[in-house]
């Protein structure tokens, strides 16, 4: 934790490096606020944040269905897991995750002093970071992840408490996940201190005191003054791979076995290929569903969507699972505030909101499966 005052095109800035869960940071930002005066405040976070902070809301404007249409399902689940991890370092040492940014908001309001948000919508930051994993790294992630949800929370012991109230915890933890993953370093850490740093340079103002993680203060430094385009480092790109081409490949394949099986064997013959294919992709969609728990319909839905969304390049089989889950077990308020408490795989299973996502996701797993073994077995029928 420091504070650095640095003079850059004819304005005064005051970063101020903070731990994320620390007593002392608190105290630090209310102290260099008073001290300092200045015309703005700004804080590392982002609109999304910003709110969820000020409201102690943080899901209750969640789009489910939203999130499942647009194949935003994983993406979500780290987000909350993500969130839980920061929430449980806070409760082990005695802090909310966050509290020094809370302080500053506070503070500013006090006097008066304008607010300013910084930091990259954490949900193009994770996608950005998706997008540049490999096949490799994603695996792994997703494993860890399962891992841990299965296992739940470790206890910390006391010494390492009392490092964590040192430290910023959660660009220790992206810092982690960079050395895990190579590939996402540039977009969990080195742009978001081009983001930062450029954004405390467009504030209209002379005297700035902003409050970031102390992970950031060296790489803030090194790019204000310079001008980058932050539309170019807010746009999510797709990741071009070859991968993409099987969309199309599965439903062009399947249509010319079942051709060949109508030209060569005759109708019979087709029509046993056409059964197949729905049998085995069918059940282990709905297997999918049975395993995250999903109401008997959900799982039917499964069971008779997949083989024909396995065909359709826009379509998912987990999507229309888990709009019929909501049908039946709609979330509550509670399930939504119950997402700030989460600690292992029967929470995130019991809780309504990501029981609908394991459906989803669960379902679509199950589909690929499906679509992966029955099209090299119904070929084997045409031999």
């Amino acid at each position: 934790m420091s504070v650095e005052k640095i003079s850059v095109q004819g304005k005064e800035i005051i970063l101020v490096g903070t731990a994320h869960i620390s007593k002392k940071s608190i105290e630090l930002v209310r102290e260099t606020i008073d001290k300092e005066k200045p015309d703005v405040v700004g804080v590392e976070l982002d609109p999304q944040r910003y709110t969820q902070l000020k409201s102690q809301k943080k899901w209750l404007d969640t789009d489910l269905s939203k999130i499942v249409k647009e194949g935003k399902t994983y993406l979500f689940l780290i987000n909350i897991m993500l969130a839980n991890m920061q929430r449980k370092l806070g409760e082990e040492i005695g802090l909310k995750p966050g509290m020094e940014m809370v302080e500053a908001i506070k503070a500013s309001e006090e006097k008066k002093i304008p607010v300013a948000l910084l930091d990259r919508d954490v949900r193009v930051t994770l996608k950005r970071a998706l997008n540049e994993m490999s096949i490799k790294e994603k695996a792994k992630l997703f494993g860890e992840i399962a891992i841990g949800m299965f296992q739940g929370p470790e206890p910390l012991d006391e010494e390492i408490i009392e490092q964590l109230k040192e430290k910023d915890t959660l660009n220790a933890l992206l810092a982690e996940l960079s050395e895990k993953m190579p590939s996402v370093k540039k977009v969990l850490v080195d742009e978001r201190d081009v983001f930062i740093a450029n954004k405390i340079m467009q504030t209209p103002h002379k005297k700035i005191l902003a409050v970031v993680g102390a992970g950031h203060l060296e790489g803030i430094k090194k790019h204000l003054g310079k001008t980058v385009d932050l539309r170019e480092l807010s746009r999510i790109n797709e990741k071009k791979s070859n991968l993409r081409y099987l969309k199309y490949a599965v439903p062009a394949l399947f249509i010319a076995l079942v051709g060949y099986g109508i030209y060569a064997k005759g109708i019979g013959t087709a029509a046993e290929l056409l059964l197949w294919w729905f049998l085995i992709n069918g059940t282990l969609s709905a297997l999918g569903a049975l395993i995250a728990k999903a109401h008997p319909a959900s799982i039917a839905t499964a069971f008779f969507a997949a083989p024909f969304t396995s065909l359709h390049p826009a379509f998912a089989a987990g999507w229309f699972a888990a709009i019929v889950e909501t049908k039946f077990r709609c979330p509550k308020v509670k399930d939504f505030n119950g997402l700030q408490k989460l600690e292992s795989y029967t929470d995130f299973s019991n809780n309504r909101v990501t029981k609908v996502l394991l459906v989803a996701a669960y379902a679509n797993i199950g589909s690929t499966i499906g679509t992966i073994i029955a099209l090299p077995y119904i070929l084997s029928l045409l031999g």
